[in-house]
């Protein structure tokens, strides 16, 4: 196993506290490693008992892009954020997270549980300059392509002006991840007229408005325009992305469920499916949540990625990619600028960030 010294573009992979075990995460290293031929040195962190036979099995303990960081604990789904920051310190997440803060490695992947990862990151990585909070910002697919969802869940009691820096975090991110020079940005909300909303989207609507060409804003969406090809980045508060994000992965393992169903009620059905069967795998190869891997936690001094607790190892090997493509494509000083010129035409005055 090699030395992370004198190599920072790498990834830091929390192997442990995810619902399908360590060995799910092996493979998706595996795999990952076979599917992304740049894919960016990774240190894998966890018990270095589990992980060593594991790695042994799938050919990778003597891989020069792998390294094995052992650590002694392990963040679970039922710890509190405070306590487990406080007394889990050499716990795979933490460690993972202590290694982009000293600069071993860019990026951060994890299954662990959420409000542990948020807030770690947050406390140890900071925020960008000018921004307030983090957000996450899943990729959705939609009708014609796909969307940014921002912010997922990180921040359930945002302000105002936690959503324009969300519009600008998911419009850069936009750009590197759907190849989409200027994306269109829409606020959700639950009717496209003036005034329609409480105030925080009332608020923000005349904010996104007041940024010009800033960010190319097209105004309020609606529910049901949300998979149409309405816009490329969705902006709301966390608590109502992390409903929305949750809402589209059970309905789409719903339609799968019930689509499959249907086609094994009768000979007859059977019969059509066998003939449709490339279609129907096309589409759910198009809406199962795992071809999309992780929700980067964007507007930190560090890459997050954040995958599902039950992320199969599919899921796993996309958000390493993503990782790698973070690495890559640093967009820091151009988020900074950005979210610094919207913070001067929306507060003249200086603010202390600190204080928010």
């Amino acid at each position: 196993m090699e030395s992370t010294q004198g190599d920072t573009r790498r990834i830091a992979l929390d192997a442990m506290g995810g619902d399908l075990g360590s060995a799910e995460v092996v493979s998706a290293l595996r795999l990952a490693l076979d599917e992304f031929p740049d894919l960016c040195p990774v240190t894998i962190l966890g018990d270095e008992a589990e992980l060593g036979p594991l790695l042994d099995q799938a050919k990778l303990s003597a891989h020069p892009k792998v390294t094995l960081h052992h650590t002694a604990e392990v963040i679970t789904m039922g710890d509190e954020v405070m306590t487990a920051i406080k007394r889990k310190r050499d716990s795979s997440m933490l460690k993972a997270i202590e290694l982009v803060k000293e600069g071993a490695a860019r990026a951060v992947v994890s299954t662990g549980n959420t409000k542990i990862l948020v807030s770690a990151g947050t406390l140890k990585l900071r925020t960008l300059a000018g921004i307030e909070r983090p957000a996450l910002a899943p990729v959705i697919p939609r009708e014609g392509g796909h969307f940014i969802l921002i912010d997922a869940g990180a921040n359930p009691e945002a302000k105002s002006m936690h959503l324009v820096h969300n519009a600008i975090l998911g419009s850069h991110y936009a750009r590197m991840e759907l190849g989409i020079e200027k994306p269109r940005v829409g606020l959700l909300t639950i009717g496209t007229e003036e005034g329609k909303g409480n105030s925080l989207i009332n608020d923000t609507h005349e904010h996104l408005k007041a940024l010009g060409d800033l960010v190319h804003y097209v105004g309020p969406v609606e529910g049901f325009q949300v998979f149409f090809d309405h816009v490329d980045v969705i902006v709301c508060d966390g608590f109502t992305g992390n409903i929305c994000l949750k809402s589209w992965e059970s309905l789409s393992k719903f339609f799968r469920n019930e689509l499959k169903a249907q086609m094994l009620s009768s000979p007859l059905r059977r019969l059509g499916g066998m003939m449709a069967r490339g279609a129907f795998t096309g589409l759910r190869h198009r809406i199962q949540p795992e071809r999309y891997g992780g929700a980067p936690l964007l507007g930190l001094r560090g890459t997050v990625l954040k995958a599902h607790g039950s992320a199969n190892r599919y899921a796993l090997m996309n958000a390493l990619g993503d990782a790698s493509e973070f690495i890559r494509v640093d967009r820091t000083s151009r988020i900074e600028a950005d979210i610094d010129r919207a913070n001067k035409i929306l507060r003249p005055e200086p603010v202390d960030v600190s204080e928010l």
